[in-house]
């Protein structure tokens, strides 16, 4: 390389390098292109309002569309409910003639007795397969599923079939005079006032498990029936699977009891997946799910779609936690005069229970009795 060329690895000679400098310096300073002002033409700057004026309206007519969005899918799920509450059977024979069923008083806690048979309401005739009350506290921020086992051995006041207050297993009860006298004995039982009834076709009830697309539930004793197989854990069931499940009583270490107790799970574990978001943000699973609860259940007729709607949008309960499974005691098994074997009552620890229910203290019957 000739000395009078530059190189481009130093930046050529000093005559060079300033003359480039100065030819540089003479000129603006580089902006990019993006932040440097333009010449404003005539007429730009209304064009430029018009053009921002147009942009807010695009932004906000795409707001309220969004919201209108939400307010039709907020407006259909409202809409399914109510179509759903219109549904569902009521009956004036699910409580005693003598009081019907009274909403409870403001700030009150609400007892609702469940009933789940075989079949839709008939006046008796058939032995309950399920007796639980739904307690839900005073403030609505927690439910209770309290479990009477079937084998309860309990009075029972004078009825049709029996024409004296006698003793037999508290199943009895709807056997002799269906879900009133169901509701007698319980309130002699418990001296807890019934404000509603609701009976559930159980096997009906459990389809509830398929619309779901199953629910899991924690199978505390493992076991198999009819082709199926339940290891202990977590398992998820559905369908006939679920109905076996919640039926199974042979072969439990304690029978009814471990029954009951996989009736509560099933049924929880639907409250569980009724609230999900899997379910609340699926418009075509949740309308299957609230059809077939009003296809299977019957209350009594003053469980309007208002009281309802008033009792839905009254409840505080937003997670599963804040629904308690527990069972109503019993001191141990025995048998009747007459061969039948039977649950005894723990009498103390059911006043303590009854107590709980009346004044509002079911959290602090749980804290001592943790297990049910």
């Amino acid at each position: 390389m000739s000395s009078d060329q530059a190189d481009p690895g130093r930046g050529g000679d000093s005559e060079h390098a300033s003359t480039s400098t100065e030819r540089r310096s003479s000129r603006s300073p580089r902006v990019p292109f993006e932040l440097a002002p333009a010449r404003e033409k005539p007429g730009s700057r209304r064009r430029r309002r018009k053009n921002t004026r147009k942009a807010l309206l695009i932004s906000l007519g795409a707001l309220l569309t969004l919201a209108l969005i939400a307010g039709l899918g907020a407006y259909w799920y409202v809409s399914r409910i109510d179509k759903a509450l219109q549904e569902v059977r009521r009956a004036d024979t699910l409580l005693p003639n003598q009081y019907p069923g009274q909403p409870a008083a403001a700030g009150a806690a609400l007892n609702i007795m469940l009933i789940g048979s075989d079949n839709q309401y008939d006046g008796g005739g058939g032995r309950s397969d399920v007796l639980m009350m739904f307690h839900l506290s005073g403030d609505k921020k927690d439910a209770y599923l309290i479990s009477f086992p079937r084998d309860m051995w309990v009075d029972i006041p004078a009825n049709k079939v029996v024409d004296h207050e006698s003793k037999a297993k508290i199943n009895a009860a709807y056997s002799w005079g269906g879900s009133p006298l169901a509701a007698q004995t319980m309130e002699k039982l418990t001296n807890v006032k019934v404000d509603h009834a609701a009976e559930i076709d159980l096997g009906g009830f459990m389809n509830l498990t398929t619309a779901l697309g199953g629910v899991t539930v924690y199978n505390q004793v493992p076991s198999s029936a009819w082709g199926y197989t339940w290891p202990k854990g977590e398992i998820t069931i559905q369908g006939d699977e679920a109905m076996v499940y919640v039926r199974q009583r042979y072969e439990l270490p304690n029978g009814d009891l471990d029954r009951a107790e996989r009736q509560r799970a099933v049924i929880q574990g639907i409250a569980n997946k009724a609230m999900s978001p899997e379910v609340l943000a699926n418009p075509g699973k949740y309308a299957t799910m609230v059809d077939e609860v009003a296809r299977y259940i019957t209350v009594d007729q003053q469980l309007t779609p208002q009281a309802f709607r008033d009792l839905a949008f009254g409840t505080q309960i937003r997670n599963p936690d804040q629904i308690h499974s527990l069972q109503a005691p019993i001191s141990g098994f025995g048998t009747s005069a007459d061969g039948q074997s039977i649950a005894l009552v723990d009498e103390p620890q059911l006043a303590e229970l009854a107590t709980a229910m009346r004044e509002d203290k079911m959290a602090d019957y749980l804290a001592k009795y943790p297990k049910g």
